[in-house]
């Protein structure tokens, strides 16, 4: 059986103000992220598909050329290819599921 606590598993350090930790399955990942206030996760894409969950705090989404705030509970989608980022504006975790599974995440985070 494949089990994991992303809650107690070891945070890495993705950049600054940002940990995480990941788990996968055959096709589906969760990455659960610590975001210190003000912490800023630059625009970026990818080819997996993407929902964000917002566990605890305040975030900032881009989503292409949107911005809109997210809070505990509110949760947003990121078509495969979609340019996103994110801003902290309070401390904040955040869950992350991506499919398929996310090899560069998961080689930095496993």
């Amino acid at each position: 059986m494949n089990r994991r606590n992303l809650f107690e598993a070891v945070h890495r350090t993705l950049l600054p103000g940002a940990e995480a930790a990941a788990f996968a399955g055959q096709g589906l990942m969760v990455n659960h992220v610590v975001l210190d206030h003000g912490t800023a996760v630059p625009a970026h894409r990818h080819p997996e598909e993407q929902i964000t969950l917002v566990l605890e705090g305040r975030i900032a989404f881009q989503l292409e050329d949107e911005v809109c705030e997210l809070g505990p509970g509110d949760a947003i989608a990121v078509p495969p290819g979609a340019s996103h980022a994110v801003r902290a504006l309070l401390p904040s975790v955040v869950l992350d599921v991506f499919t398929p599974v996310r090899a560069d995440l998961l080689e930095k985070l496993g």
